[in-house]
């Protein structure tokens, strides 16, 4: 699924999206393993990610699957944020999700 074209890094991929309020709650995200790429944990903050590959991110109380569309070269507002990716499965993420609502409840 991977393709040779541009790439980012997941941590700030996560961050632009989105999917995490800071770029260090998308690393404790990643770090935490609640985070997968094409069906494989990730252990890298700074693994590359490819328009194509699939994401698995467990959230408080969801586990949304989506796929990477595109990249930025910012994190812009939530209406750009969404075109970065297609959701799969898990329904759509709660705009600024922080650190305290990542990974699952304990």
């Amino acid at each position: 699924m991977t393709s040779n074209g541009p790439r980012q890094r997941l941590d700030k991929w996560l961050w632009h999206a989105r999917m995490a309020r800071t770029r260090t709650a998308a690393a404790e995200l990643i770090d935490q393993g609640y985070v997968r790429v094409n069906g494989k944990r990730v252990e890298q903050v700074a693994k590359p990610v490819s328009a194509g590959d699939i994401l698995t991110i467990a959230l408080a109380n969801r586990v949304m699957v989506l796929e990477v569309l595109g990249f930025s070269e910012r994190r812009g507002p939530y209406s750009e944020a969404s075109q970065l990716y297609r959701l799969i499965e898990g329904g759509a993420p709660a705009p600024e999700s922080g650190p305290q609502e990542s990974g699952p409840k304990k």
